[in-house]
Parts: structure tokens; sequence; C-alpha cells
């Protein structure tokens, strides 16, 4: 039967049927964001056109899991973080030596209290006017040997970081 379909001619004007959900033709709503939707729609208001889809594509009744379909083309899609909460929190100071004499201050630890590095890093460059930066997944370097004054302003700007949970680990390489 497909091969009389496919050697006859068709018989003009068109008659073109779309999908009441997607607005696509029927053939294309595999196509849509809600392929689900478009085939109730279709087998309630065009059975005909629904079982002649359904039977040249070959998915008649053996593709109705539930399942998210992956993604098959695209880069990564959107990746989400992973928030640490089984570690302890605490900020971590450091010094670390840039060149001969001048030095950075390091501060890992942010993240731990829910923290976003990169408003706390333009909050840093700001206060201290010099440059700030996030450098790796907890870790914001800070131009400067600023580490005495972050002991005083970090739970002045964040309320919910106490002295206590504040640790100075000194001059160490990065």
């Amino acid at each position: 039967m497909a091969e009389e379909e496919l050697n006859s001619k068709p018989s003009y004007p068109l008659k073109v049927f779309y999908c009441g959900n997607c607005s696509l033709p029927p053939e294309y709503c595999d196509f849509s964001s809600d392929t689900d939707r478009c085939r109730e729609w279709l087998e309630k208001y065009l059975p005909d056109e629904f079982n002649r889809i359904m039977t040249c594509s070959g998915t008649a009744g053996g593709d109705d899991s539930d399942e998210k379909k992956r993604q098959k083309r695209g880069g990564k899609g959107m990746v989400k973080s992973k928030k640490k909460d089984d570690g302890p929190k605490q900020v971590c100071l450091s010094r670390a030596p840039r060149g001969k004499k001048k030095s950075v201050t390091v501060v890992t630890g942010l993240s731990t209290f829910n923290i976003d590095l990169k408003v706390a890093a333009k909050f840093f460059g700001t206060k201290f006017a010099c440059g700030s930066s996030v450098t790796g997944e907890d870790e914001i370097v800070i131009q400067g040997d600023v580490k005495d004054d972050l002991f005083d302003i970090i739970p002045e700007k964040w309320p919910e970081i106490d002295e206590d949970y504040i640790e100075d680990l000194g001059d160490l390489k990065r």
C-alpha cells in the first residue's frame, strides 16, 4: 500500500492538517517540545492521521514510556552545580607569594555557606581597590595582602559566617 501512495499523483488543492497542540503538521509533531500531548490530540481529533503516522513511523504502541528523551546534539545542556554540604562549614584564608615582593590572598570555603563567589569577588575587589577573581570551584584570589582585614569584613558582610568559622592557614604556595 505504501508504494501505491508514492506512485499516485496528489490531487490539488492539497489538504494539510495541523496539530492543535503544537501547530505543526502531524508528521513533525515528534520535533515539538511536548510529543505526548501532540499524540493525545491527534488520537482524539484525527484518528485516521494518527494511525497513518504511527504505522509509517513504526512506533505504533511501542514508545509510550514516560522516560525523557536524552539529548543527542547541542552540547551538555544545562549543567547544574552540586552543592557541597558534606564538608565542614569553614572559611580558610591564606597568603601566597606572587613574584619576589608581591603576594595574593586566597579565600576558600565561602560556597559552603551558599555565597555566590562572583558577587563576593566583586565585593572584595571594590572594597580593597584591587583585582579579585574566582579561580577555582571554591576559591577567590585577591591581589595584595588583605588577609588581616578579611577577619573583620567577612562577618560584617555575611552575618551567617561567625568569626569562629574563619581559619588562618598562614603562608601557602599555590
